[in-house]
């Protein structure tokens, strides 16, 4: 979405005029027809070609009027859970355990509604999320990841129950408790990409795992959109890829029989269609409960 925004202000600032001239000419005249019945209508009132002219202007910047503001944001509900300073809860049910008090997380995190939450599908998207509503709000965007789900927040189509630490990031600096003591806000929300410089995907192998049964945390993925689907090839002489399930959360896993041979490969596949695969990163002789990191990412 950054990307997006990003090319449409390049058109602002370049050749659009030249495409925006007809648009304009057509804008014009209608203004001026308008403005001249409205004048022959009212004869009564012996309104002038001045007056019909000025009538015409206004009708031409209500037509040409700039977009609000906020164009791209939405509205949302708002709260706050865990420590004042906190990362919300330990984990919680995306699966990220105490990674998301640390970077790149770094605590600026949310659970989210069902609409955002998604099944456990919204684990790991990114969101502005700003607020205007209280006097100790800044105003400015912060960006949170969706790691847990708070299935009660349904009194809004779109909830945000934040961190404490993400809570107190949208307001005035010294301001923070202030807005933490509101405890219920409404805020304005967008989709934006992910974006973890210097960090690529890593796999987490759940503790249970074995050469029948493989499962895997996936973290930090970049990009705007949620993953679809996660296929995995072994290394046995006829390895197809197989599809994956989701588990939980941010969670997949795969039954296998006969057993997995290592190494591993992964193939993800995000909701716009993007593809990539992390060639062999499980490596031969993996361990239930290790961590590996890929060489990819969605942004690369």
């Amino acid at each position: 979405m950054v990307r997006q925004e990003q090319q449409h202000q390049h058109r602002m600032d370049g050749p659009w005029i030249l495409e925006a001239v007809p648009l304009m000419v057509v804008g014009l005249i209608t203004a001026h027809v308008v403005a001249l019945v409205s004048y022959r209508k009212t004869t009564s009132k012996k309104k002038s070609p001045l007056v019909c002219h000025s009538l015409a202007v206004i009708i031409i910047r209500n037509l040409y009027a700039s977009p609000a503001g906020n164009s791209g944001f939405s509205s949302a509900g708002a709260t706050w859970y865990g420590g004042p300073n906190g990362a919300g809860s330990d984990g919680g049910a995306c699966g990220y355990g105490n990674a998301v008090g640390r970077s790149p997380f770094s605590s600026m995190i949310s659970a989210g509604g069902p609409s955002l939450y998604k099944s456990g599908k919204g684990c790991g998207s990114c969101y502005q999320v700003k607020c205007t509503a209280h006097s100790s709000c800044s105003g400015e965007p912060v960006t949170v990841v969706i790691t847990d789900e708070c299935a009660g927040c349904v009194s809004e189509s779109t909830h945000f129950d934040l961190s404490g630490t993400a809570f107190g990031a949208m307001a005035i600096s010294g301001q923070e408790q202030q807005l933490r003591n509101a405890g219920v806000l409404q805020i304005e929300y967008q989709r934006v990409e992910c974006n973890y410089p210097g960090t690529n995907i890593v796999f987490k192998v759940d503790a249970g795992s074995n050469p029948h049964y493989f499962a895997t945390l996936v973290e930090y993925e970049e990009g705007n959109s949620d993953i679809a689907s996660i296929d995995l090839q072994d290394s046995s002489a006829s390895a197809d890829w197989r599809p994956m399930q989701q588990l939980w959360g941010a969670v997949w896993k795969l039954d296998s029989d006969p057993s997995l041979t290592g190494p591993l490969s992964l193939r993800l596949k995000s909701s716009t269609g993007e593809m990539l695969v992390a060639l062999n990163v499980i490596p031969a002789g993996w361990g239930a409960g290790a961590t590996y990191r890929s060489a990819v990412n969605f942004n690369e």
